[in-house]
């Protein structure tokens, strides 16, 4: 088929992938996922206290619901570590409850990878293993995954 003159084909542009802030020095990355939420976290050891961001945001900011800042600081919560640590979380897909699960899950996998001798605690926390719980599928013939229409007799 001949385009018409005058008509240009529309470029689409991607959207470009977010890199995480630079972190000085050696970093250990974990990957954490719940439902469709996939985070992306990064650890580096620091001299003073470190940051918690996710997004570009500090923890706090980013999380504005309390329960969910809990969720994704709950491993520093129970374990005490030798050293302050620097965290950058790049963390999308899902919604926010789902996105804190997957800091945690990610945090505890990179926490494994800079020291082994944490992997019994974390493992006993039951933070280490991917929660397989994924949202049904919807049916046909079928409102949503199991809700039928109503019965109406007359």
């Amino acid at each position: 088929m001949k385009a018409l003159k005058g008509t240009k084909k529309k470029k689409t542009q991607r959207a470009k992938k977010q890199e995480i802030p630079a972190l000085v020095g050696k970093y250990q990355e974990g990957i954490g996922r719940r439902k469709t939420a996939v985070a992306r976290v990064r650890i580096t050891e620091q001299e003073k206290d470190g940051l918690f961001v996710v997004n570009g945001k500090p923890v706090k900011e980013y999380f504005q619901d309390v329960e969910c800042q809990h969720i994704a600081q709950e491993i520093f919560e129970k374990i005490t570590l030798a050293k302050p640590l620097g965290i950058s979380v790049y963390v999308q897909g899902g919604g926010i409850q789902a996105q804190a699960e997957a800091v945690r899950h990610g945090l505890a996998r990179a926490l494994v990878k800079l020291d082994q001798t944490l992997r019994p605690q974390l493992r006993a926390l039951k933070v280490l293993t991917r929660d397989p719980r994924m949202r049904e599928r919807k049916k046909f013939g079928l409102k949503r995954a199991r809700r039928a229409r109503q019965w109406r007799k007359r």
